[in-house]
C-alpha cells in the first residue's frame, strides 16, 4: 500500500517530466529562423543569377551559364534543406506540444499528418535524398569525365540514385 506523500511526489514528479515536453520549443523556434534564413540566403542566391541574366542580355558572357546553372542548382539545393527545416520544427511541436489547429482546418495543406517519431522521420528522409540528390549533380557538374570508366561510374551513381528513388516512394 502507497502512503500519501510518497502518491504525492510521484504526481509532482510525472507532472514535472509531462511538461518537459515544452523543452522541444527550444528547437522548434531556432529552426523555424534557420529554415527563414535559408529562404533568403536561397532567394538572394537566385536574384544574383536574375540580375546577372538581365545584364548579360547587353553583354554576352560565355561562363554565364555556368554560373546561372551553379547558382540554380545551389538555391534549390538550399530551399530544400530549408524544408527540411520547417517539417522537422512542425513535426516536433506537433508530436510533443500540441497539434497545430490551422493545419488541421486547412484544405490546402495536408503537410503534415505525423502520428509519431517514424513518420516524422519518414518525410524528412523524403527530403534529405532529394537534398542529397541535387548536391551528387551540382558536384557531377564540376567533373571533367576524360575516360569511359568515369563516364560509366557516372552512369551507375545515377542508377543507384534511380534505385533510391524508387525504393522511396515504393514505401
Amino acid at each position: 500500500m502507497r502512503n500519501k506523500s510518497a502518491t504525492v511526489i510521484e504526481r509532482i514528479f510525472e507532472k514535472g517530466l509531462w511538461y518537459s515536453r515544452f523543452l522541444v520549443i527550444l528547437a522548434v523556434i531556432p529552426s523555424i529562423f534557420a529554415s527563414f534564413s535559408l529562404f533568403i540566403v536561397g532567394t538572394d542566391k537566385i536574384m544574383k543569377v536574375f540580375i546577372k541574366t538581365m545584364s548579360s542580355l547587353v553583354a554576352y558572357d560565355k561562363n554565364f551559364y555556368k554560373y546561372a546553372i551553379e547558382n540554380i542548382i545551389t538555391a534549390v539545393d538550399i530551399y530544400l534543406i530549408a524544408t527540411v527545416m520547417i517539417i522537422f520544427s512542425l513535426g516536433l511541436y506537433e508530436l510533443y506540444v500540441s497539434k497545430i489547429d490551422s493545419a488541421i482546418n486547412s484544405d490546402n495543406v495536408k503537410l503534415l499528418n505525423i502520428e509519431s517519431l517514424d513518420d516524422l522521420k519518414e518525410k524528412l528522409a523524403k527530403v534529405v535524398l532529394m537534398v542529397l540528390i541535387v548536391t551528387f549533380f551540382k558536384y557531377a557538374l564540376h567533373i571533367v569525365y576524360k575516360t569511359p570508366l568515369e563516364l560509366l561510374v557516372l552512369a551507375v551513381s545515377i542508377f543507384a540514385i534511380s534505385g533510391a528513388l524508387y525504393l522511396s516512394h515504393k514505401h
